[in-house]
């Protein structure tokens, strides 16, 4: 049986509220640095850091490389980072929710390694993948990682125990339950999984950029503070602010096609 969704309008009004507080908050931003309230040493002004904008896309100078390089670096390493912690993570955890085997032997190691910071992993990882690409990707793939897990477990022990009881009444194998019934019913916990680790995966690759880089929007930052630039740090937190709000975007994009696929 299909059902039409009711599409409400929303107010214009709301639909002008966002807009207008973006607004606000860069007017605000501008008069604070034009005013001097806070020095420019300090805080660069919007108009400044469009400015400069539009200079890195063209000047490699001063820190090394364009904006689109150190852009297209950090999503690189943000996106094998989090396709990595995707393929492992949530087979990993929906494996754990439902079979007892696979919960033995890897909750207690993901439990002991959960706690620790990515961040602690860094001087280790210098020491086996020097600074390139492949240490960072490690590092964020360890952020990323555990919301995978731990929502994709709970999905499974979600799942409606009057579904599984009726699937083995009528003879279903533990596999078909799993199958059938149990990741359907954990897809939505699945989809949040990684919305949750594509942020982990962000605010780690910056961290992990800002400790050991030469190039990517956490490098810049670093390069902003090293240079006593304001604008440049301002620069690097907006890009990743813009890419992290696109890349969320998409996901819930495909969030809705999928879960609306399945409900059909």
């Amino acid at each position: 049986m299909a059902y039409e969704q009711v599409k409400v309008e929303t107010p214009l009004v709301l639909r002008i509220l966002p807009v207008a507080s973006i607004l606000l908050f860069f007017g605000v931003w501008q008069a604070v640095v034009e005013l001097k309230i806070v020095p420019n040493t300090m805080l660069g002004s919007p108009t400044q850091v469009m400015a400069l904008f539009w200079e890195k896309l063209f000047e490699a100078n001063p820190d090394g490389a364009v904006l689109t390089t150190h852009a297209y670096i950090s999503i690189i390493e943000a996106f094998t980072g989090f396709f990595l912690s995707l393929i492992v993570g949530v087979p990993l955890g929906l494996l754990m929710g439902w079979f007892a085997l696979a919960e033995g032997l890897a909750r207690p190691i993901f439990e002991l390694i959960r706690p620790i910071p990515p961040v602690a992993w860094i001087p280790l990882t210098i020491f086996w993948f020097g600074i390139g690409i492949p240490g960072k990707v490690f590092i964020i793939w360890l952020s990323g990682i555990v919301p995978c897990v731990i929502n994709s477990y709970v999905g499974v022990r979600m799942t409606s125990p009057t579904l599984i009881q009726m699937a083995r009444t009528y003879g279903a194998t533990d596999w078909d339950i799993f199958k059938k019934i149990c990741i359907p019913s954990a897809l939505p916990m699945v989809f949040g999984a990684m919305t949750i680790s594509q942020a982990y995966c962000w605010t780690t690759l910056v961290g992990a950029e800002y400790l050991a880089a030469d190039q990517g929007l956490g490098y810049l930052i670093t390069m902003g503070r090293r240079l006593a630039m304001p604008t440049m740090v301002l620069l690097g937190m907006i890009c990743v602010g813009l890419t992290g709000v696109a890349i969320g975007i998409i996901i819930e994009r495909i969030e809705k096609r999928l879960l609306a696929g399945i409900r059909r």
